[in-house]
């Protein structure tokens, strides 16, 4: 299983790890959802620091 962090940027431009979860779809869901609710950028990566989707709100 591949594991994907969810991150979202702060009003600084920085990086903040939200959650880690091995299944890239729920994560993707879970990602868009949240940056609706927030208003803040999200991103998916991978456990090698690759960047996967980058979710505007």
């Amino acid at each position: 299983m591949n594991k994907v962090f969810i991150e979202w940027q702060t009003q600084f431009g920085t990086w903040q790890r939200y959650t880690m979860l091995h299944h890239e779809p729920s994560a993707y869901r879970t990602a868009n959802h949240r940056a609706k609710s927030t208003g803040k950028r999200h991103r998916l990566i991978d456990e090698d620091g690759h960047l996967l989707d980058l979710i505007d709100p």
